[in-house]
């Protein structure tokens, strides 16, 4: 390898590593909107800067601040460019960053007007793609983990299986990277749901605090950790729901509590959709969700039989059923175990490592 292809290697190499610690995540996209109002926090300025990047196009730049009367912008795509207003000034730009003073991260709120409003922590990019504006915020990789951990999990999870999903969500979010092509993740079940940071003295941010910078490895290499709200009593393969595998095989493990306590459900579907569902497994289950609803199909443990007006699925567990059952380990932290052997159960022959010793790794090459 020549001197400088090495050199180019090396430099490619450090900035992904330095990146490990941020995580780009597309937000809203879902409900492709085409105008989002941007909000600062009450305590905090905003600073708006139209263009790409860190440039501004030339254009001045905008301070949102609630002690000036201007703490509220309006965002609207226009074909592939965008109009931004506030108060009474606009500006039509290629895109917009909005940051602290210091071009770094700040609270701020995000909503599609009449249908939501999310708060995130980090720097905002939003730009406009054929009429339908692309949000992407840039956040530290444990202010994501608390965030997805937050919208993940249900409230009255234990501490030790809270921290079992925080390694599980930080290491998918270290090793499943590109997901998309303008950012790592989306704020959906394809990648992760994301919320609003949690409280600082919740029960969320301890499990991340407590386990940061720690994610899964198998033969020194990062796991992309799924996981699943049940699995029905035990857990899947990749291969046995008709997904490619890769890298760490997912051994299918016995889930004490899901065997005694399934969650039952039933569904009519049509008859194509149970045959395509019996031969291709989750990448159909995902498509008629998609289509009809999260919950059309709840998981792939299912019998099929015949009835009148169609075909009817009888199944348990809800999700793939790959990796952390989200059940199984909240019943095995109520019994006392701590996320060490719940992350054990369901990944077995995986190791915990830190994340620097991920970046060491990228840097060297090895």
């Amino acid at each position: 390898m020549s001197l400088k292809l090495r050199w180019l290697t090396y430099v490619l190499l450090a900035t992904q590593a330095v990146c490990a610690q941020e995580v780009r995540i597309g937000v809203l996209g879902l409900f492709r909107t085409r105008q989002l109002a941007l909000q600062t926090s009450p305590t905090q300025a905003l600073v708006v800067r139209p263009g790409e990047g860190r440039g501004r196009d030339g254009k001045v730049s905008f301070i949102l601040e609630r002690s000036n009367g201007k703490g509220v912008a309006t965002i609207t795509a226009s074909g592939n460019e965008l109009v931004l207003q506030i108060g009474d000034q606009s500006v039509r730009t290629s895109a917009i960053r909005a940051a602290s003073r210091s071009d770094g991260v700040t609270d701020f709120a995000l909503a599609i007007p009449g249908k939501i409003n999310r708060q995130y922590r980090g720097v905002l990019e939003v730009k406009s793609i054929s009429g339908v504006l692309i949000s992407v915020v840039t956040m530290d990789l444990e202010t994501a983990v608390a965030s997805a951990v937050q919208a993940e999990s249900a409230p009255e999870t234990p501490l030790e299986a809270l921290k079992a999903q925080a390694v599980a969500t930080r290491s998918y979010f270290v090793a499943a990277r590109g997901r998309h092509h303008n950012f790592d993740f989306c704020d959906t079940t394809h990648c992760q749901f994301l919320r609003e940071p949690p409280a600082p003295d919740s029960n969320v941010a301890r499990a991340t605090i407590d386990t940061q910078g720690l994610v899964l490895a198998y033969r020194d290499q990062t796991v992309a950790a799924m996981f699943g709200r049940s699995c029905g009593g035990r857990t899947r393969t990749p291969q046995e729901v008709g997904l490619p595998g890769k890298g760490y095989p997912y051994f299918a493990v016995l889930c004490e509590y899901c065997l005694r306590h399934p969650s039952h459900w039933s569904r009519r579907v049509s008859q194509s959709e149970a045959g395509d569902l019996l031969k291709r497994g989750e990448p159909s289950r995902l498509e008629i969700d998609r289509r009809l609803g999260w919950d059309a199909v709840p998981s792939n443990n299912f019998t099929a039989h015949d009835e009148e007006h169609g075909i009817v699925l009888e199944g348990t567990g809800q999700g793939h059923g790959i990796g952390l059952c989200q059940a199984g380990a909240k019943a095995m932290a109520q019994a006392g175990s701590g996320f060490h052997a719940i992350l054990d159960h369901y990944y077995p022959n995986t190791a915990l490592i830190s994340v620097e010793r991920v970046q060491a790794r990228l840097v060297s090459g090895n």
